[in-house]
């Protein structure tokens, strides 16, 4: 049921605050319609007994639109507003310095109402805002969940969710309110690019409820964002994924970080996630994808037939995913030839997980599986056999470290196999080199939607001096082909450079 009553009292407390920063420190807090729905629906949603129905509330939503504003003034509210005598409010996140930022707020908007401050004090030295009169207190937590166990919450506002780096702090804090009537967790962040999180799983959660596809009455969502096929450069997108665009979050702002990210491959990840709300597969984007989209060609299988190539293996781990590139040259364009392999036992279970269509490219012959729980190895040789009889395989370059026995196997058919380490003096310049051919439409792929979703995952290592490498632990879902094509194009360009105007012709690996 709805209570207009309780609804109001909240609105009302925290209207009679001031902001504290920018040309809006000292007005008060007179909050714009989307924050006033979410203030209304969560203190005026009630159970049949009068408590709160909602015990946890996940508000995703870029940067610069008033969340940490709005998380303050909710914190002060549970502290001194909500009638809980003892009430526990915690401000928590990855960091203490990140959980900071939100009780600092708060500190400056009790500075600012004479009647919270005399009914408090304010410890700076120790974070935390005690009141007497109710024996409650507001304090910032470290992030070493193991620590908190023990806690009685009342209200926890926890900061950029996406930072966490694990689950710990966040089961702990919102498993601490069993005792409480009515207790609230309010999780603010912005979209993050790690989708083995617990930002990802309670986004997931949350998007899984807006779609009416979860009931739970407890937890209230609200995400906003541009969806996954909205064009980013559109500034109606823009006002579409932050609701204060054009009133307090600066659109000349938003426009200037803009105009670097459509020149800077590097940046469009950032503005999508922090600007957009979008989750991103890496935090920071090595190829726009938008010039890998150009290169999807269709590739002639037969014209290529006897031709020479040269190519790349990544056997990754037996349990994960095998890929076999091949890279053929025909005057300035590079064609790439992809096979994949999965092992079939876990193959349904892993597309739940991650949400990756393994089952589907399977099925559409874009993967290979491979009966029982590990690949088969002798599969893969047997196919790289047979592709050897329709195309003209000069070299295969395979990770020195991760395929002794097949190296030898596919040398005995008589392949000429080279170890390619996987370090910046090997991988640099056929990385940077891959990243110019498709940018200058130099290479066809064919649209394959296996390595495109590998192409889009992919992060880059860059060291001092300016190498890169392709980093699989920082990328958060598969990269396999992509190093296997980065391997086979070095081989190629190794043995046809001279026709071809690339960077190993001048300076290969710089150092410092």
């Amino acid at each position: 049921m709805f209570d207009k009553e309780r609804a109001d009292h909240a609105i009302k407390f925290i209207e009679l605050l001031k902001h504290t920063k920018g040309k809006w420190a000292g007005h008060r807090f007179i909050l714009e319609p989307w924050q006033k729905e979410i203030v209304r629906n969560l203190f005026g949603t009630l159970n049949p007994n009068g408590a709160r129905q909602y015990r946890t509330a996940y508000i995703e939503i870029p940067r610069k639109n008033g969340k940490t504003e709005l998380a303050a003034a909710i914190a002060l509210y549970l502290l001194f507003a909500d009638k809980e005598m003892g009430a526990e409010i915690y401000s928590a996140a990855a960091d203490r310095d990140q959980a900071s930022l939100v009780f600092h707020v708060a500190a400056d908007m009790i500075r600012q109402e004479p009647r919270l401050l005399e009914r408090c004090r304010i410890l700076d030295s120790t974070k935390r805002v005690i009141v007497p009169s109710t024996n409650s207190f507001y304090r910032v937590l470290s992030a070493d969940a193991y620590t908190k166990h023990g806690l009685n919450t009342h209200g926890v506002i926890f900061d950029e969710l996406h930072a966490q780096p694990n689950r710990d702090l966040w089961d702990v804090l919102t498993t601490g309110g069993g005792t409480r009537t009515q207790p609230l967790v309010f999780a603010i962040t912005t979209a993050g690019y790690d989708r083995n999180s617990i930002c990802w799983e309670q986004h997931d959660y949350a998007e899984k409820i807006l779609k009416g596809i979860i009931k739970d009455p407890t937890f209230y969502a609200v995400i906003y964002r541009a969806d996954e096929d909205d064009d980013w450069t559109d500034e109606k997108v823009w006002h579409k994924a932050n609701p204060a665009l054009g009133i307090f979050r600066s659109l000349d702002e938003m426009s200037s970080l803009f105009e670097k990210a459509q020149n800077v491959p590097s940046l469009q990840n950032t503005f999508r996630r922090l600007y957009l709300n979008q989750w991103t597969a890496q935090e920071t984007r090595w190829l726009d994808m938008k010039y890998w989209d150009q290169c999807s060609y269709a590739v002639d299988q037969d014209y290529l037939k006897g031709r020479e190539c040269y190519a790349g293996l990544d056997l990754a781990s037996t349990t994960d995913i095998a890929a076999f590139v091949m890279v053929f040259r025909d005057n300035e364009i590079f064609y790439v030839m992809p096979r994949f392999w999965i092992p079939q036992e876990d193959m349904i279970e892993r597309s739940r997980r991650d949400r990756v269509p393994y089952e589907a490219w399977v099925q559409e012959g874009l993967i290979i599986a491979t009966e029982g729980n590990v690949i088969d190895y002798a599969g893969i040789e047997k196919e790289i056999e047979a592709l050897g009889e329709i195309y003209n395989i000069k070299e295969i370059a395979y990770d020195r470290w991760g395929a002794v026995q097949i190296s030898q196997d596919l040398s005995a058919m008589g392949f000429t196999v080279v170890p390619f380490g996987q370090g910046y003096k090997s991988m640099s310049p056929p990385t940077k080199e891959l990243l110019k051919l498709v940018m200058s439409r130099r290479v066809q792929h064919g649209g394959n939607p296996v390595l495109r979703w590998m192409a889009d995952n992919m992060i880059v290592d860059t060291d001092p001096a300016g190498n890169v490498k392709p980093n699989k632990a920082k990328s958060t879902e598969k990269i396999d082909g992509m190093v296997a094509l980065i391997m086979g194009l070095d081989r190629a360009i190794r043995h046809e450079g001279a026709e071809v105007k690339s960077i190993y012709e001048g300076r290969g690996v710089l150092s410092i």
